[in-house]
Protein backbone atom coordinates (compact mmCIF):
# COMPACT_ATOMS: atom_id res chain seq x y z
CA UNK A 1 0.00 0.00 0.00
CA UNK A 2 2.69 2.33 0.79
CA UNK A 3 4.44 1.47 -2.14
CA UNK A 4 1.73 2.29 -4.47
CA UNK A 5 1.29 5.97 -2.54
CA UNK A 6 5.10 6.24 -3.38
CA UNK A 7 5.06 5.60 -6.88
CA UNK A 8 1.68 7.66 -7.36
CA UNK A 9 3.31 10.18 -5.70
CA UNK A 10 6.93 9.81 -7.56
CA UNK A 11 4.83 9.91 -11.09
CA UNK A 12 2.87 13.18 -9.62
CA UNK A 13 6.62 15.02 -8.92
CA UNK A 14 7.82 13.89 -12.31
CA UNK A 15 5.17 15.88 -14.12
CA UNK A 16 4.18 18.99 -11.82
CA UNK A 17 7.44 20.97 -13.27
CA UNK A 18 7.09 20.09 -17.12
CA UNK A 19 5.45 22.80 -19.38
CA UNK A 20 2.00 21.42 -20.12
CA UNK A 21 0.85 20.97 -23.76
CA UNK A 22 -1.93 23.06 -24.16
CA UNK A 23 -3.66 24.68 -27.83
CA UNK A 24 -5.55 27.70 -27.69
CA UNK A 25 -8.35 25.56 -29.72
CA UNK A 26 -10.02 28.28 -31.71
CA UNK A 27 -6.62 30.06 -32.61
CA UNK A 28 -4.65 27.06 -33.13
CA UNK A 29 -5.65 23.67 -34.35
CA UNK A 30 -4.01 20.43 -33.61
CA UNK A 31 -3.24 19.02 -37.16
CA UNK A 32 -4.79 16.08 -37.87
CA UNK A 33 -3.31 12.48 -38.69
CA UNK A 34 -2.64 11.53 -42.25
CA UNK A 35 -4.96 8.40 -41.95
CA UNK A 36 -7.94 10.30 -39.77
CA UNK A 37 -11.32 9.91 -41.89
CA UNK A 38 -14.16 12.17 -40.65
CA UNK A 39 -16.74 14.42 -42.62
CA UNK A 40 -18.35 12.34 -46.02
CA UNK A 41 -17.87 14.99 -48.66
CA UNK A 42 -19.41 14.54 -52.33
CA UNK A 43 -16.66 15.21 -55.28
CA UNK A 44 -17.06 16.65 -58.79
CA UNK A 45 -15.28 15.93 -61.68
CA UNK A 46 -13.11 18.61 -63.63
CA UNK A 47 -16.53 19.75 -65.72
CA UNK A 48 -18.20 20.54 -62.70
CA UNK A 49 -20.24 18.26 -62.55
CA UNK A 50 -21.30 15.41 -59.85
CA UNK A 51 -19.11 12.48 -59.77
CA UNK A 52 -22.03 10.31 -58.02
CA UNK A 53 -23.47 7.26 -60.61
CA UNK A 54 -25.91 6.51 -57.81
CA UNK A 55 -25.14 2.56 -57.75
CA UNK A 56 -25.67 2.54 -54.50
CA UNK A 57 -22.30 0.43 -53.43
CA UNK A 58 -21.58 3.35 -50.83
CA UNK A 59 -25.25 2.48 -49.07
CA UNK A 60 -24.36 -1.23 -49.14
CA UNK A 61 -21.19 -1.17 -47.51
CA UNK A 62 -22.01 0.96 -44.33
CA UNK A 63 -21.81 -1.50 -41.58
CA UNK A 64 -24.13 1.29 -39.64
CA UNK A 65 -26.67 1.49 -42.51
CA UNK A 66 -26.16 5.36 -42.53
CA UNK A 67 -26.12 5.96 -45.92
CA UNK A 68 -29.54 6.33 -48.00
CA UNK A 69 -29.58 7.39 -51.90
CA UNK A 70 -32.53 7.78 -54.48
CA UNK A 71 -31.02 7.17 -57.83
CA UNK A 72 -32.50 9.27 -60.78
CA UNK A 73 -32.21 9.34 -64.20
CA UNK A 74 -29.94 11.98 -66.17
CA UNK A 75 -30.20 14.64 -68.74
CA UNK A 76 -27.11 15.43 -68.92
CA UNK A 77 -26.91 18.69 -66.67
CA UNK A 78 -26.21 17.23 -63.32
CA UNK A 79 -23.84 14.28 -64.02
CA UNK A 80 -22.44 13.27 -67.36
CA UNK A 81 -23.68 9.56 -66.82
CA UNK A 82 -26.76 8.38 -67.13
CA UNK A 83 -27.77 8.12 -63.46
CA UNK A 84 -27.53 10.44 -60.54
CA UNK A 85 -28.04 10.58 -56.70
CA UNK A 86 -31.65 12.75 -56.43
CA UNK A 87 -31.37 12.16 -52.53
CA UNK A 88 -28.34 11.46 -51.08
CA UNK A 89 -28.16 11.87 -47.32
CA UNK A 90 -25.53 10.45 -44.49
CA UNK A 91 -27.35 9.95 -40.92
CA UNK A 92 -23.97 11.02 -38.59
CA UNK A 93 -25.34 10.14 -35.55
CA UNK A 94 -24.99 6.54 -37.18
CA UNK A 95 -22.10 6.97 -39.00
CA UNK A 96 -19.01 5.06 -37.52
CA UNK A 97 -16.25 7.19 -39.99
CA UNK A 98 -15.00 3.53 -40.87
CA UNK A 99 -13.92 4.50 -44.45
CA UNK A 100 -16.09 1.12 -46.28
CA UNK A 101 -17.91 4.06 -48.12
CA UNK A 102 -14.78 5.87 -49.97
CA UNK A 103 -13.35 2.44 -50.62
CA UNK A 104 -16.89 1.11 -51.87
CA UNK A 105 -17.14 3.84 -54.52
CA UNK A 106 -16.24 2.57 -58.56
CA UNK A 107 -15.36 6.42 -59.43
CA UNK A 108 -14.54 8.06 -56.08
CA UNK A 109 -17.32 10.55 -55.57
CA UNK A 110 -16.98 9.82 -51.88
CA UNK A 111 -14.59 11.03 -49.72
CA UNK A 112 -13.76 11.14 -46.21
CA UNK A 113 -12.38 14.58 -45.05
CA UNK A 114 -10.34 15.74 -42.04
CA UNK A 115 -12.74 18.16 -41.00
CA UNK A 116 -13.32 17.62 -36.75
CA UNK A 117 -15.63 20.09 -36.24
CA UNK A 118 -19.09 18.63 -36.81
CA UNK A 119 -21.00 19.78 -33.45
CA UNK A 120 -24.67 21.15 -34.34
CA UNK A 121 -26.79 22.55 -32.06
CA UNK A 122 -30.45 20.35 -33.38
CA UNK A 123 -30.60 16.56 -33.74
CA UNK A 124 -32.10 17.65 -37.34
CA UNK A 125 -28.58 19.21 -38.68
CA UNK A 126 -27.39 15.64 -38.09
CA UNK A 127 -28.74 14.02 -41.50
CA UNK A 128 -26.41 15.61 -44.01
CA UNK A 129 -28.15 15.91 -47.79
CA UNK A 130 -26.32 16.26 -50.84
CA UNK A 131 -26.25 19.99 -50.84
CA UNK A 132 -24.48 19.81 -47.21
CA UNK A 133 -21.81 17.25 -48.81
CA UNK A 134 -21.08 18.35 -52.10
CA UNK A 135 -17.74 20.24 -53.05
CA UNK A 136 -18.37 23.72 -54.69
CA UNK A 137 -18.33 24.00 -57.83
CA UNK A 138 -15.09 26.19 -58.44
Amino acid sequence: MIKALMVGFATTLRYIFTKPVTVNYPDQKVPAFPKFRSKQVLMRDENGLEKCVACGLCAVACPADAIYLEAAENDGTVKAGPRYAAVYQIHKTRCIFCGYCEEACPVSAIFMGKDFELAVYSKSDFIWDKADLLVSAS
